[in-house]
């Protein structure tokens, strides 16, 4: 392109330099335009024109070569000579200037394509440089590029290799799960087997079971029949021999006061006087009071009557006169008893016994007696709690227990519910619960809704007193489940 632009600027200035010149050498002759076209460079020339070649006073007429006249043949012929001669020399002329634009067109055509190669030359080198900066720098974006690929590459082939190695060891897991799950699934199996088996076979024992309970119940009612009709002959026969002994005992008694009366009268008075003392004595203050200091077993008379009991009376705790109305220390005696057995009293006083509801009731409501009760625990542990006033109400109210004023060791809080609650036995429920404390418990109790206490409850041993929640219990001591190991229960008047 620049070659083309440069070659045309060239001939024009050629050009013009040629008009120049042969304008200056033609000037004189005349102003005719003759145009030579050479190559790709067009070239216009000025031929002078002479004004003398006709005469001003012959007029000229067209072709007037072609038609005659002869006088003007003359002139056309030196004309034609003239211009032959200028034409020629011209011609001559252009050669020449043919021959030095040609020699200059070469050298300068030779410069102008060493200039455009070394430009190009230039142009294709700065290109290549650029060209060479893009591609390094393209190289090194690759390379980064290449080694971050390579980076990530080896990171996924490394996560690739850990989630492999994670997804064996669980596969092994997962397998080692599925033989467990396999030998549970077999180990339940045979457990079913076996439940059925023994589902069969507990089904069998109960039927049988079942048939025996049948038949005992059969054979218990008719026990139970026998031993009413027994209970009543023996009722019968105990107070026919009651009678027969209170009738003997009488006689012996006047024929012994007969017979002392006569050999010493000042012994009878004093037998007599003796027999009086001993009559009055109904609690251990009293026996305390004249004059008998031991531990032991003494007996005592209800109020207001003959009727007798044994009761056990501690001499020796705080100052003496207690009467024990309870006591457990050797799970001996069974303390599931009946009402009426619980009014009466059962055991033996030396040891495990109940003195009686109805005594403890006439006695405590002819004045203020205060109850202590003493408990032990497996560990060697002692307690009390002492009650400042204490009364049971008759029969009539079910023995209902009335307390107050608390002090003692064995809880801030009284394990006997209050106000009072009425007694209660495996064939008389009177609780605040539709359970049955008395069965579900054991034992006769003041129970509320079952209440934090039973000291008739189960007696267990050491090492199978714990969690035993139908044991002997007073939970504000050792808890609900704790059964203790021997536990007192004692009254004395409150003025002694």
């Amino acid at each position: 392109m620049w070659q083309i632009v440069f070659f045309t600027l060239s001939c024009d200035l050629v050009l013009a330099a040629a008009y120049n010149n042969f304008r200056k050498s033609m000037d004189s002759i005349g102003k005719r335009q003759y145009q030579v076209q050479h190559g790709s460079c067009s070239y216009t020339f000025l031929l002078p024109e002479t004004d003398n070649c006709r005469s001003s006073s012959s007029s000229y007429v067209p072709n007037a070569v072609q038609r005659d006249a002869p006088p003007d043949y003359d002139d056309s012929v030196q004309r034609l000579q003239v211009l032959e001669n200028i034409m020629e020399n011209n011609t001559q002329w252009l050669m020449k200037l043919e021959n030095y634009i040609q020699d200059n067109m070469k050298k300068e055509m030779v410069e102008m394509q060493q200039n455009a190669v070394q430009n190009q030359t230039a142009v294709m080198i700065e290109i290549g440089t650029n060209l060479l900066n893009q591609t390094a720098e393209q190289t090194r974006k690759l390379t980064d590029v290449e080694a971050q690929v390579l980076n990530q590459t080896t990171r996924l082939e490394l996560q690739l290799l850990e989630h492999s190695l994670s997804t064996n060891k669980l596969e092994k897991q997962i397998l080692d799960q599925t033989s467990e799950i396999n030998k549970l699934q077999d180990k339940n199996s045979f457990l079913e087997k076996k439940v059925l088996d023994m589902e069969d076979k507990h089904i069998v024992q109960l039927r049988s079971i079942k048939e025996e309970k049948d038949q005992l119940q059969v054979l218990v009612s008719k026990q139970n029949s026998i031993i009413e009709e027994l209970e009543k002959q023996l009722v019968t026969a105990t107070v026919n021999n009651s009678v027969l002994q209170k009738q003997q005992h009488d006689l012996m008694e006047t024929v012994h006061n007969l017979l002392t009366m006569i050999s010493t009268p000042n012994s009878a008075k004093n037998s007599f006087a003796a027999k009086e003392e001993q009559i009055i004595f109904r609690d251990c203050a009293e026996a305390f009071k004249s004059g008998l200091t031991t531990n032991g077993i003494y007996t005592l008379t209800f109020p207001n009557s003959t009727e007798e009991i044994k009761a056990y009376c501690d001499m020796e705790t705080g100052g003496g006169g207690w009467t024990i109305i309870q006591r457990r220390e050797d799970g001996s005696v069974d303390f599931q008893r009946t009402w009426k057995e619980y009014k009466a009293g059962f055991g033996n006083p030396s040891g495990e016994y109940w003195l009686g509801n109805e005594f403890v009731s006439q006695v405590t409501n002819q004045q203020r007696y205060v109850l202590k009760i003493h408990l032990k625990d497996w560990e060697g542990n002692e307690a009390y709690s002492l009650y400042e006033h204490f009364y049971l109400s008759s029969e009539e109210f079910n023995y209902r227990i009335h307390l107050k004023g608390l002090t003692g060791t064995a809880g801030k809080i009284s394990s006997i519910s209050q106000p009072g609650n009425d007694f209660s036995t495996k064939d008389a429920d009177n609780d605040k619960c539709i359970c049955k404390c008395s069965q579900m418990l054991t034992g006769g109790w003041w129970f509320d809704a079952c209440g934090p206490s039973n000291l008739n409850g189960m007696y267990y041993p050491q090492r199978q007193n714990t969690n035993k929640f139908n044991g002997i219990k007073w939970y504000y001591w050792k808890g609900s489940g704790y059964s203790l190991k021997a536990t007192t229960m004692m009254i004395r008047p409150a003025d002694f």
